[in-house]
């Protein structure tokens, strides 16, 4: 079995249950946070939308600068509605798992680099860097996401067993 075949089903999941967090974002919280150091929600909920596109790119380069000295850089956070942000990961998640589901297994033991600023933080296999930057942050930023419904009083959707909503 190749490795995208063993990650597919993985994103899979992990999409659809990023899905369910992405929906119960309110359009009128957007720019509520928790703490004077933390994103805005829809920022947040925007980060997360945009995590399973960073798959193909991935894929298309060996290595990326998140903050570079000259040349085009990452698009800004915005409010944005939920349904904007719930397209947004639909492209996403679909090119995501297009471009795991075409990877070779060559593919993935090739190395992939972070940059910020022309330094390399992080090069590994880009197996790992797939699981790491993108799977292990989805997750982790999606955790976030639902602390932030549930300070709010929305309802938190099960991600991994039951929440006091299900």
């Amino acid at each position: 079995m190749s490795i995208a075949e063993l990650l597919v089903p993985e994103f899979d999941h992990e999409i659809a249950v990023t899905r369910q967090v992405l929906e119960r974002v309110p359009d009128d919280r957007g720019e509520w946070k928790p703490h004077a150091k933390t994103f805005p929600m829809a920022h947040l909920a925007q980060l997360v939308a945009r995590l399973p596109g960073w798959v193909p790119m991935m894929f298309d380069r060996s290595e990326l600068d998140i903050s570079p000295t000259s040349g085009p850089k990452f698009p800004g956070y915005s409010i944005e509605r939920t349904a904007t942000l719930l397209a947004e990961f639909d492209r996403n998640a679909a090119a995501g798992r297009a471009a795991l589901a075409a990877a070779t297994d060559d593919a993935m033991r090739e190395p992939w680099t972070l940059k910020k600023a022309g330094s390399v933080l992080l090069t590994d296999s880009r197996y790992q860097m797939l699981r790491s930057m993108v799977l292990n942050h989805l997750i982790h930023h999606r955790a976030q996401l639902g602390m932030y419904l549930r300070l709010t009083d929305q309802k938190v959707p099960q991600m991994y067993g039951p929440t006091a909503d299900e």
